[in-house]
């Protein structure tokens, strides 16, 4: 059975990451999107509410779950039996710093493998940044995420 695990921070949930949960459930038998509990990171969305969000929008698919971690993502890899790690691509810059985390992963687990998969095209300039910047400044987020979310994000800025 292949496992795999999506991670990251999710925070909001993108159409670019929907992307990449979306083809990941066709190519693997469980996929789970494991949302990073990182204390040190100030994130403009709870955990709770990243995990609910991420719900909402994957329930469609009947093998994907979704969960959240701290601490090192081998760790949380090896706690659910995961043996494959799914990474996004939008750009070149994107590869150097992901490759670096693939290999030392590979050291700490071995059985762990890192696949990469690029965004679709029409996604490759989107990011969780550029929502939050946006939506800072009352633009227009409809491009660049589900408008099932879009009043839970003003709502952090109209607050």
């Amino acid at each position: 059975m292949k496992k795999a695990i999506y991670p990251g921070s999710f925070d909001p949930i993108t159409f670019g990451h929907l992307d990449i949960i979306q083809r990941s459930s066709k190519v693997f038998d469980e996929v789970v999107i494991g949302i990073l509990n990182n204390s040190a990171k100030n994130s403009l969305f709870s955990v709770e509410e990243r995990l609910e969000m991420t719900k909402m929008l994957t329930r469609q698919y009947d093998n994907v779950t979704v969960d959240s971690f701290d601490g090192l993502l081998v760790d949380y890899a090896k706690s659910i039996d995961a043996n494959i790690i799914i990474r996004g691509l939008r750009a070149v810059t994107d590869f150097e710093y992901e490759i670096q985390i693939a290999q030392t992963n590979k050291v700490e687990y071995p059985e762990i493998e890192t696949i990469f998969m690029t965004t679709a095209l029409n996604y490759s300039y989107l990011s969780s940044t550029i929502v939050r910047e946006f939506a800072s400044y009352g633009g227009d987020i409809s491009r660049f995420v589900p408008e099932e979310i879009i009043p839970i994000i003003q709502a952090k800025y109209n607050a």
